[in-house]
C-alpha cells in the first residue's frame, strides 16, 4: 500500500516535468505522442510489449523534421553534487537505462534523455544549476560518469552535466521558453 501511495506521489511530479517538456517540444515545432498507464490505477509506466517480453519505454514519442524519437523525461529539484570528481551530475535508475537501451537496439529509434532541474540546494548547500538537460542516449552511454548500486531498487546511473546540452532556462514563464540550445 504505501508503495502504491509513493508511486502515485513521484507519478504526479514526474508528469508535471513531463507536461513542461511536452510544452518544450511543441514549442519548437515538434510534435508529441505522450505514453501513459494502459490501465487506470496500475501505478506503472510506459511499455513495449515484443513477443514474450515486456520492456520499459520511455515517457513520450516525438515527431519533428520527418523524424521520430523517443524522450525519457525526467524532473528533479538538483542536480547532485559529485564530492569526489567536485562535478555536479544526474541521472536515472539502471534497471530502466538498460530497458532504453533494449529499445534502441531493437527498434532504432534514437532516445533522448532530458532531465528537468528546477535548481533547488544540493547537498553541502550548494545551489544546483537549472534548465532543462539532454542528451541522446547514444552518446550519453559513452559518457557515463560513475553508477551507484546502492540508491534506487536497482541501482543508478549519473552522467555529469557536462555531457549534458542545456536546452533552455528554467523557470518557463508564463508557457515561453527561453532557448539556449538549438540542437534539438
Amino acid at each position: 500500500m504505501a508503495s502504491s501511495v509513493h508511486f502515485k506521489k513521484a507519478l504526479a511530479i514526474g508528469k508535471t516535468g513531463e507536461s513542461q517538456i511536452s510544452k518544450w517540444l511543441l514549442s519548437r515545432g515538434a510534435s508529441v505522442l505522450p505514453i501513459y498507464e494502459i490501465a487506470e490505477n496500475q501505478f506503472k509506466g510506459p511499455a513495449m510489449y515484443s513477443g514474450d517480453a515486456t520492456i520499459i519505454a520511455p515517457d513520450m514519442m516525438v515527431f519533428s523534421e520527418g523524424k521520430i524519437t523517443f524522450v525519457e523525461a525526467k524532473h528533479k529539484n538538483a542536480f547532485s553534487w559529485h564530492r569526489k570528481t567536485k562535478t555536479w551530475n544526474t541521472g536515472i535508475d539502471l534497471h530502466h537505462y538498460r530497458e532504453y537501451i533494449k529499445i534502441q537496439e531493437n527498434t532504432w529509434v534514437p532516445i533522448w534523455l532530458m532531465f528537468l532541474h528546477r535548481g533547488g540546494a544540493a547537498k553541502d548547500s550548494l545551489v544546483s544549476p537549472a534548465g532543462l538537460f539532454g542528451n541522446s542516449l547514444e552518446k550519453l552511454m559513452r559518457t557515463e560518469h560513475h553508477r551507484h548500486s546502492n540508491h534506487g531498487k536497482s541501482g543508478m546511473v549519473y552522467w555529469e552535466k557536462d555531457s549534458l546540452i542545456k536546452l533552455a532556462e528554467y523557470p518557463l514563464v508564463d508557457g515561453k521558453v527561453k532557448y539556449v540550445s538549438k540542437k534539438w
